[in-house]
């Protein structure tokens, strides 16, 4: 059970989590008809996610289905502490803390483990590499799991790929359902959200930094400059690169860009992106955040290093002082901002990815058995069943092929 029993904190996150209910109409739908199905009576799922209230909606949505579930966080500053006593008091197993350290954070993934779950949620993969690496034979036994990101989907295929794959995994993060409206989306607006709670910076006129032009760089960099932002990105592929100019940023190597960024957000899903080469000729005063799901693209060792000293210039903002007399300011120990200084995605975003994830598991326990160690694409009719479910709930109405139309699109004769 969570580890926090103030009754406050209860009241508290059961009103958050209702809040954030309503702006999540297809997983609410999804959840009325699991409470009378069942589809996941007798099953135990371990979850490893970010402990929001949204996260909150998809656990009692999977609890109402049959299934006893233990929750635990996909990371160290991302928790919710009401969230984690509300689930607690209906019966949620949960070990989640904000700020735990590394060594509380791994006990709470073996706690995941030793619940011996028929499948798993995963955000970033700590726990579905834990289990590959520990606990082989649970592994063996396991009849599949979701992942949420993109570092974890990139883990898990170099896993397949290793040959040591022990169970499907159906890779959530990659549904159209997600990766267009949960990485673009609820990224690019928390991010900014994040960066803004924690510093109150004016974005118009300020010149921002975004490594990575993934979806969430799309987003990103699409949200700080609708707020008045000069945006410059950089990237390793240059697909991506070509596509961020023609989408109107200027594009160049990380170190002619940060000698003139104020505020430097990555989003690559890589190690060591911006490093001690880039802090040596930044400006005095900028802003460094994350926004990667694990800590490491901001080279914070080699920034200590550098550094004179450090202090809390304010919660969530870390100033380190430098020989030549600049300041440059980390957001977040490094960590994922958009979680650890705001709330994450905004609910209604949240609600088409975790209706993914709600149903991908439903799929898992159709197909028990047929599927083989493997990482799987969200299959279509979940995504088009999703796409369909928040049209309906937006009030919106679209057109539908006549089968004259459906017959001439299946052709290959022309003219027929």
């Amino acid at each position: 059970m969570s580890e926090i029993k103030d009754a406050s904190l209860v009241s508290l996150g059961q009103n958050r989590i209702e809040w954030a209910g309503r702006e999540m109409p297809v997983l609410k739908k999804i959840r009325q008809r699991f409470l009378l199905e069942k589809p996941f009576k007798g099953s135990r799922i371990s979850a490893c996610l970010h402990v929001t209230t949204e996260t909150a909606n998809l656990i009692l949505a999977l609890k109402d289905g049959g299934a006893e579930v233990t929750l635990v966080a996909s990371n160290p500053l991302s928790t919710q502490d009401d969230v984690s006593a509300a689930l607690a008091s209906q019966g949620i197993n949960v070990y989640a803390l904000k700020g735990e350290d590394e060594g509380t954070y791994r006990r709470h993934i073996l706690k995941a483990i030793a619940f011996d779950p028929h499948m798993t949620i995963d955000d970033g993969a700590d726990l579905t590499t834990t289990i590959h690496q520990e606990a082989n034979n649970l592994a063996e036994t396991i009849w599949g799991g979701t992942e949420e990101t993109t570092t974890g989907v990139t883990r898990l295929k170099n896993l397949e790929k290793a040959g040591k794959l022990k169970y499907p995994i159906i890779a959530v993060n990659n549904a159209k359902t997600k990766y267009l409206f949960d990485n673009r989306y609820g990224t690019g607006q928390s991010t900014i959200d994040g960066i803004t709670r924690a510093t109150n910076i004016l974005w118009a006129g300020k010149k921002v930094v975004v490594a990575g032009y993934g979806w969430c760089g799309h987003g990103i960099a699409l949200r700080a400059k609708g707020l008045g932002a000069r945006v410059i990105v950089t990237e390793v592929d240059p697909l991506k690169a070509l596509e961020a100019i023609m989408d109107g940023y200027l594009v160049m190597p990380l170190k002619e860009a940060a000698p003139q960024g104020d505020i430097f957000i990555t989003a690559t899903g890589n190690r060591g992106v911006i490093d001690e080469e880039h802090f040596k000729v930044m400006k005095d005063g900028a802003i460094l955040a994350n926004s990667g799901h694990f800590n490491v693209e901001i080279n914070v060792k080699a920034l200590e290093a550098l550094s004179l000293s450090k202090k809390e210039a304010r919660p969530m903002v870390d100033e380190y002082s430098l020989p030549d007399g600049r300041h440059l300011y980390l957001l977040a120990e490094g960590r994922l901002v958009n979680l650890a200084a705001a709330e994450g995605h905004p609910s209604s975003v949240m609600d088409m990815s975790f209706s993914c994830q709600a149903l991908s598991l439903e799929h898992i326990i159709n197909h028990k058995g047929d599927l083989r160690p493997s990482v799987y694409m969200v299959p279509d009719e979940i995504d088009q069943e999703i796409a369909s479910l928040k049209l309906a709930s937006l009030g919106a109405n679209i057109d539908q092929l006549t089968e004259e139309q459906k017959n001439y699109l299946s052709s290959w004769k022309e003219g027929t």
